[in-house]
C-alpha cells in the first residue's frame, strides 16, 4: 500500500461497533459503496462492541438482524429466550408479569453476548462488498456542500477519503460528532451499573426480572447454562463498596436485594461496573453527515432498550439510503437526511422519555407516588390493552416500524 492514498466512497461508517456493522450488513443489498472504519481491532480485548457483556434484544430487534441475514448464525452460537418478564417494586405492591403469549410471539426478547453478536455480524460484513478499514483511526473530517473527507491513519499510511456521506456511529463519547459540531446534551444520573452473573437454585424457565428498588432498578436476564445476567443499578456512592466486597458478601448483599423468588444465588461471575448518563443530540443530522446509535443516544439500561433503539436507527436510515438510490436522490442531501430525522424523532423522544420517566418515576420513595406506581402496575397486569401497549413499546414495535423491521430485507 502507497504511504498515502486516496478513495472515493458513497457511504463512510465511523464505528465498526454493533451499530456500525449492522448498518454495514443492511446495505449490502443496495448499490451503494461503503466503508467502514474502526480504530480498536475486533479481536483486541480493548473492543468494547465484542465482550462478554450480555445485550437484551427485543423482538423488533431479531426481526431487523434476522432481515440483514445475521440472525441465523446468532442462533446458532448463543441466543437465550426471554418468555415472561416480572416486574416489581421492592417494599411496595404491586407487580406485573408480561408474558410471550400475551404478545402472540414465540420469545419476547433474548439475551445474547455482545461477543457473540459481533462474531456474526462481522462474519456477514465479510460477505459483502463492504470494504473495512481496522484498525483505522479518523484524524480529521470535514464536509462541504458535495461530500464529505476523512483523513484516516492505519498501520500502512494515511487514507484520504471522500464521501457523499458520513455516518457517525463511533459511541456516545464521539469525537467526529464534535469535529463537525453536532451538540450533544448529556445529564449524569449519579448512579451506577454493576454487570455480573449468577446461577439461581431453581430452573430460570427463561424468565427475566426486572425489579425497582430506591437505589435504581435491578435485572436478572436468563441467559444459557441456567444463570442469570445481572444489571444491578445502585448510587454512584455505594457501588465502589459493592465492587469491593468479597463474593461471597456481594451475593449476600444481591440476594437481600433480589430475594428469593429464583431460590439461592450462587456461583457469581465477574464483576463490572459502568457510570449511567443520559447523552442524547437533539439534531443528529449535518451536512452530509449524521449521527446513530449510542453517538446519538446513549439512554439508562432499564428495560434493555439502548441497542434496540440503535438498531431501529439502522432500518430506518437504510430505509431511506435505498429509496433514495431508487429515486435517483442524492443520499447525503438536507431532504434525504431530513426524512431520516422526520422518521427517527417520534421513536427517540418517546424511548427517551419512557426510560428516564421510569428512573424518575421508581427511585422516588414518596409514600403517594408509590402507592400510584403499585396501582399502576397492577392496573397493566389486569387489563390487557395497557400491557399489548407497554409490550409494543418494549419490543420495538411501536409508531412506524422500517421494512426491516417487519423482517422483510431491502430489496
Amino acid at each position: 500500500m502507497d504511504k498515502e492514498r486516496h478513495e472515493h466512497f458513497d457511504i463512510a461508517i465511523v464505528g465498526g461497533g454493533l451499530v456500525g456493522a449492522s448498518l454495514t450488513c443492511a446495505l449490502a443489498s443496495t448499490p451503494l459503496r461503503v466503508a467502514l472504519i474502526e480504530a480498536v481491532p475486533f479481536k483486541s480485548d480493548a473492543q468494547p462492541s465484542y465482550t462478554e457483556r450480555m445485550l437484551a434484544l427485543s423482538h423488533g430487534t431479531t426481526r431487523i438482524l434476522s432481515a440483514i441475514d445475521v440472525w441465523p448464525e446468532v442462533t446458532a452460537r448463543d441466543a437465550t429466550a426471554i418468555k415472561s418478564i416480572h416486574i416489581s417494586d421492592r417494599g411496595h405492591s404491586g407487580f406485573t408479569r408480561l408474558s410471550h403469549a400475551d404478545a402472540g410471539v414465540d420469545a419476547l426478547g433474548y439475551i445474547v453476548p455482545a461477543r457473540v453478536l459481533g462474531q456474526a455480524l462481522m462474519a456477514r460484513v465479510s460477505g459483502t462488498d463492504a470494504e473495512v478499514i481496522c484498525p483505522g483511526e479518523v484524524a480529521a473530517i470535514d464536509c462541504d456542500e458535495d461530500h464529505t473527507r476523512l483523513a484516516v491513519k492505519t498501520e500502512d499510511g494515511e487514507i484520504n477519503i471522500t464521501s457523499k456521506l458520513t455516518v457517525l456511529a463511533d459511541g456516545g463519547r464521539s469525537r467526529a460528532r464534535e469535529w463537525l459540531g453536532i451538540e450533544a446534551v448529556s445529564r449524569d444520573y449519579r448512579q451506577t451499573a454493576i454487570l455480573t452473573t449468577v446461577t439461581p437454585e431453581q430452573n430460570h424457565e427463561h424468565q427475566a426480572y426486572e425489579r425497582f428498588t430506591s437505589t435504581g432498578p435491578l435485572a436478572m436476564l436468563p441467559t444459557s447454562n441456567n444463570r442469570y445476567a445481572v444489571v444491578w443499578t445502585t448510587t454512584s456512592k455505594l457501588a465502589p463498596e459493592l465492587m469491593a466486597l468479597s463474593d461471597n458478601e456481594f451475593l449476600a448483599k444481591l440476594q437481600a436485594r433480589f430475594g428469593y423468588r429464583a431460590g439461592k444465588l450462587g456461583e457469581l461471575g465477574e464483576r463490572t461496573a459502568y457510570p449511567l448518563s443520559l447523552v442524547r443530540v437533539p439534531h443528529p443530522v449535518a451536512r452530509r453527515a449524521v449521527v446513530i446509535g449510542n453517538a446519538a443516544h446513549t439512554i439508562h439500561p432499564v428495560s434493555g432498550q439502548g441497542f434496540n433503539l440503535g438498531l431501529r436507527d439502522v432500518a430506518v436510515l437504510a430505509e431511506v439510503l435505498n429509496d433514495a438510490v431508487g429515486n435517483d436522490d442524492d443520499i447525503g442531501s438536507d431532504s434525504t437526511l431530513g426524512r431520516y430525522a422526520d422518521w427517527r424523532r417520534d421513536d427517540t423522544r418517546a424511548t427517551i422519555t419512557f426510560t428516564d420517566g421510569l428512573i424518575k418515576l421508581f427511585c422516588n420513595e414518596s409514600l403517594p407516588l408509590a402507592a400510584l406506581r403499585g396501582v399502576g402496575m397492577i392496573a397493566v397486569d389486569i387489563f390487557p390493552s395497557l400491557k399489548r401497549s407497554l409490550l409494543r413499546r418494549t419490543m420495538g414495535l411501536a409508531g412506524r416500524v422500517p421494512q426491516l423491521g417487519r423482517g422483510v430485507p431491502l430489496g
